[in-house]
């Protein structure tokens, strides 16, 4: 069944390509680095592409009074107090600079008649600070660093899946996997290797990520190979995610549409968000509104499908087609409704990894020498509540700075010792999966589906680590995900002419395992309510648990210190919530 081998060696090999991977790449290649970059999606089509709203910098190009200060101290209030204040600092210093490369390579920001940079608001900024292209903001930055990783002469390897981390003594020497199209297996020699590959909010069943992307990948990967996990228990759900068709369920209602003056209502037709937040209403935070359309749910006030009524049908019809042309255009595709008759239905829905791999702020180094982790695979900077417009931004800070220390590292130090049987056993891993070798001690009597397996993943995270979670509950979880992991044992992949998707799958749902894992344990250990993580048998702050939580197979879950907040940044934080003139988050 396999077809070819293909051996490559670079300086510093990049694992996914979307915003964070391409940055990074395009560092290394202007230092003049040999660097190659791949990516189990096209390039193209990477999840930073969907990214609607904006991206953060104090430009204070509307408002002079603006700050890189102040930007921390938002981030930081808007964490629950959970972000690394180091990891804040970099990102917050840095984001002038990120503007500038993009907008030096031709980005096409949104701008004032003077040639300014645009900037508006969102929601919990004290001033305006968010950039912007559009509702395709996303998209625009992913073309942009396409379009320059191509004038660089970045090769870019699309289709492979990496499926394991080369490690030997404790120091990556690359990476091994297949190509999604043939099967062809691939082994990658590199002096460092960065970490680009998304987070894991696809182990939930409304999410908006799409089938074959955040499925936990990066976490397993890092985990594997020695590295640890901080705060996996913190995900953002976003509060409008449309409930059908199936296969496009979670996919987002973008926040523009309450920004504009939508409305939420429960299936009794009341407003029911002046119960939850009577001055901020439907501009109150994320985690504030997303949890109002759970209880609203739950108790029993929702549709016959589970969801609750976002409604912009009161609105002139042409500010719906000017200000929501995606959302109008979206709802039509899927479901024939027009938004400007007709309201929608929406629940919240599984939308951003804040927690990831552990890294250090400087550089997003890891416990694993050589091993760089970056965008939303990594931690740190989100806390319990990411700010609007901060995911962006975060890839084009950590992108240049890890690309530089990467370079650094892999042109400054020997050449990793190279270890055969380590190749061997991610060979056998994938020989495994194809049904071409036998698990010692493992005889399954029967092959289960990938796939079908994957859906219990996200049963199980759906019904006990959701928006509202309690000890019941993630125990409960942990029994059942307990089960799947031993049916997964008798998973055997069978790739067809149409490609090796189904070996993809495999390994998709090894990351979910993983991921799942990792996030009931450390859901369980916060006992609180803090932020996107609301405990029913624990509902008040507790001021001992602000800290991050750290799990690894081997440890656990431990606890780690979070780093005192710098004084000029403490001075500014505040706690003003007024939403005037302010999109949400």
């Amino acid at each position: 069944m396999q077809s070819s081998h293909r051996r490559l060696a670079t300086n510093v090999l990049v694992i996914g390509t979307g915003g964070a991977g391409l940055r990074a790449s395009i560092e290394l290649a202007e230092r003049g680095v040999d660097v190659l970059a791949v990516g189990k999606r096209r390039r193209h089509d990477a999840h930073t592409s969907l990214a609607a709203g904006g991206i953060n910098a104090a430009l204070a190009t509307m408002d002079p009074q603006d700050s890189w200060q102040q930007h921390a101290a938002d981030t930081i209030t808007e964490s629950y107090l959970l972000a690394d204040p180091e990891v804040v600092q970099v990102v917050t210093q840095n984001a002038a600079r990120g503007i500038e490369d993009l907008a030096r390579w031709g980005m096409p920001f949104a701008r004032e008649a003077d040639g300014r940079i645009s900037q508006r608001f969102f929601g919990a900024h004290t001033y305006r600070r968010t950039a912007f292209a559009g509702d395709y903001t996303g998209l625009e930055i992913q073309r942009t660093l396409v379009r320059r990783a191509s004038e660089l002469h970045v090769p870019v390897l699309d289709t492979v899946y990496v499926t394991r981390l080369l490690t030997a003594g404790g120091r990556v020497f690359g990476a091994y996997g297949f190509d999604v199209t043939d099967g062809t297996r691939v082994t990658i020699h590199a002096d460092a290797v960065i970490l680009a590959a998304g987070g894991h909010t696809r182990i939930w069943r409304r999410t908006s990520s799409r089938r074959d992307e955040n499925t936990g990948d990066s976490w397993r990967l890092a985990v594997d190979a020695g590295a640890s996990l901080r705060d996996a228990e913190l995900v953002q759900f976003h509060p409008s995610g449309i409930l059908e068709p199936d296969d496009a369920a979670g996919t987002l209602v973008s926040e523009a549409a309450r920004g504009e003056g939508g409305v939420l209502r429960n299936a009794l037709g009341e407003r029911f968000m002046e119960r939850y937040d009577p001055e901020r209403l439907e501009l109150s935070t994320r985690d504030r509104v997303a949890l109002a359309n759970f209880t609203e749910i739950a108790e029993g006030r929702g549709t016959a499908k589970g969801g609750v009524y976002l409604d912009v049908s009161h609105l002139p019809r042409e500010q719906v087609l000017e200000r929501l042309p995606r959302v109008y255009r979206m709802m039509l595709d899927l479901q024939m409704l027009d938004i400007t008759t007709t309201p929608m239905e929406v629940a919240p829905t599984a939308h951003y990894s804040m927690g990831g791999v552990r890294v250090a702020a400087a550089d997003h180094a890891t416990d694993v020498e050589g091993l760089y982790v970056i965008g939303e695979a990594a931690s740190g900077l989100h806390g319990a509540n990411r700010l609007g417009g901060n995911s962006l931004i975060e890839l084009l800070v950590y992108g240049r700075l890890t690309g530089a220390a990467a370079a650094d590292f892999a042109v400054g130090s020997d050449a990793p010792r190279r270890d055969r049987d380590a190749v061997a056993e991610a060979a056998h891993e994938v020989d495994l999966a194809l049904g071409l070798g036998t698990a010692v001690g493992s005889e399954p009597a029967a092959q289960e589906n990938a796939r079908r397996l994957q859906r219990a993943v996200r049963d199980v995270m759906t019904e006990h680590a959701g928006v509202v979670r309690s000890a019941e509950g993630l125990t409960e979880g942990l029994r059942r995900l307990g089960e799947v992991e031993e049916r997964a044992r008798a998973v055997v992949a069978h790739p067809d002419i149409a490609g090796y998707d189904d070996l993809a799958h495999v390994f998709d749902l090894k990351g979910s395992l993983l991921a799942a894992r990792a996030t009931l344990d450390s859901a369980l250990a916060r006992r609180e309510t803090r932020g996107c993580h609301n405990r029913s048998d624990f509902p008040e702050t507790d001021p001992a648990l602000q800290a991050n939580l750290v799990w690894s197979p081997g440890t656990g879950v431990t606890t780690e210190e979070i780093p005192p907040v710098p004084a000029e940044i403490a001075s500014l934080v505040r706690h003003d919530d007024s939403v005037v003139g302010k999109l949400v988050e």
